[in-house]
């Protein structure tokens, strides 16, 4: 019974989702929307962080402590970019694949030879 409830508890909350596709769609799509307008907020802080790093590593004048602490806040934010950047590029190409340019799934009856 235990096993039961731990499946049939998440699919009841997430009935009404189901059975109201349109709310369902709107959800998604204001996700969506908020998402997009997050990443590139997101990348322009690890720019930002990367350049105090800079600062840290300019403002070092020769004490290695401070300049390897620079060093490793520039390393954090060069990879915090790269990674952002290859997910972002991964998402927007099984996208293009997937779903294709327009952003909407085709229809199913236009795959099907005729």
């Amino acid at each position: 019974m235990n096993k039961l409830m731990k499946f049939a508890l998440p699919l009841a909350t997430f009935l009404p989702l189901i059975a109201g596709a349109q709310d369902l769609l709107d959800t998604v799509s204001t996700v969506d929307t908020i998402i997009r307008a997050i990443v590139p907020i997101v990348m322009v802080l690890a720019i930002l962080y990367f350049f105090w790093g800079l600062v840290k590593y300019i403002q070092s004048a020769g004490d290695p402590e401070k300049a390897s602490d620079g060093k490793s806040i520039m390393i954090y934010g060069i990879v915090a970019l790269f990674v952002m950047a290859a997910v972002w590029g991964l998402v927007e190409l099984l996208s293009n694949t997937f779903v294709g340019a327009g952003g909407r799934a085709p229809n199913p009856a236009d795959l099907l030879p005729r």
